[in-house]
């Protein structure tokens, strides 16, 4: 499923996953906690790294500030 969820499966599994989802409720019920669980990791990789650039950014101003 996860492989599903990435886009990393071949056209004939993702039929085959589509199919399964239609019929298996608790199939599908569990592929959509993957993906919830998935946009909540997106959306944390995110923003460590707009944390990260802006900590760099100050970092980098104290290091300009210092030196002159």
């Amino acid at each position: 499923m996860v492989q599903y969820l990435y886009k990393e499966t071949t056209p004939e599994q993702n039929a085959a996953i589509e199919k399964a989802k239609q019929r298996d409720g608790t199939l599908r019920e569990k592929f959509e906690v993957i993906k919830k669980a998935h946009a909540r990791f997106e959306k944390f990789k995110l923003s460590f790294r707009v944390e990260m650039v802006l900590n760099l950014l100050k970092y980098g101003n104290k290091e300009t500030v210092s030196q002159n």
